[in-house]
C-alpha cells in the first residue's frame, strides 16, 4: 500500500498577515484620493454653475436693450427667475431655480462694483457668490463664502476657506 502525503492546505497566520498589510497601505493610498475627488466635483460644478449663470446674465442684458438685471443682491434672484415682460414681450425665465453654491451651500448675492481678484475677502456672511454689478460678471465664494473662488486654479487652499 502506497501512502500519500497530503500537505495541510490552509493559509498559515504569517500569509493572512502580509495579505492584510498589503491591503492597509493600498487602502492608505487610495482613500485620501477618493476624498479630494469629492472636492474636486464640488468645485467643477461651482465653475460650470457660473458659467451658466454668466451666460443667462448675458443673455437678459441682449433681451433687455442692453440692460444687466437690477436686482441681483442678497438672496434676490427674482429677475434671472421669474419671466418678465421687454417692449411688449414676453421674456425669461432665464434660470430654472436659484442657484446654490455647491462649495458652501449659499444662495445670497453680494454687489460689487469693481471687479474683485481671487481670494479677496467678501463683504458680508453667508455669501455665496459675488456680482459685478459694473459688467454684469458673476462670482463664486469659498467653501467658507467669505473669500472669492479661484476659478483659475480650483486647486488653491484659499477655496477651501
Amino acid at each position: 500500500m502506497l501512502r500519500q502525503n497530503r500537505k495541510n492546505q490552509a493559509f498559515t497566520l504569517v500569509e493572512i498577515l502580509i495579505v492584510v498589510v498589503i491591503l492597509g497601505i493600498l487602502a492608505a493610498v487610495v482613500i485620501p484620493r477618493f476624498a479630494n475627488a469629492s472636492k474636486d466635483a464640488k468645485r467643477a460644478a461651482l465653475s460650470s454653475q457660473l458659467n451658466q449663470v454668466r451666460a443667462q446674465i448675458q443673455l437678459y442684458t441682449i433681451e433687455h436693450g442692453d440692460q444687466r438685471p437690477p436686482n441681483l443682491a442678497g438672496n434676490n434672484w427674482t429677475d434671472l427667475i421669474n419671466p418678465s415682460v421687454y417692449n411688449g414681450t414676453n421674456r425669461g425665465p432665464y434660470l430654472p431655480n436659484i442657484p446654490v453654491n455647491t462649495l458652501n451651500g449659499f444662495t445670497n448675492i453680494a454687489v460689487v462694483v469693481a471687479d474683485p481678484s481671487w481670494g479677496d475677502a467678501v463683504v458680508g456672511a453667508n455669501i455665496g457668490f459675488v456680482y459685478n454689478s459694473a459688467n454684469g460678471f458673476m462670482y463664486g465664494t469659498s467653501a467658507l463664502g467669505d473669500k472669492v473662488f479661484n476659478e483659475s486654479n480650483a486647486n488653491d487652499p484659499a477655496n477651501d476657506q
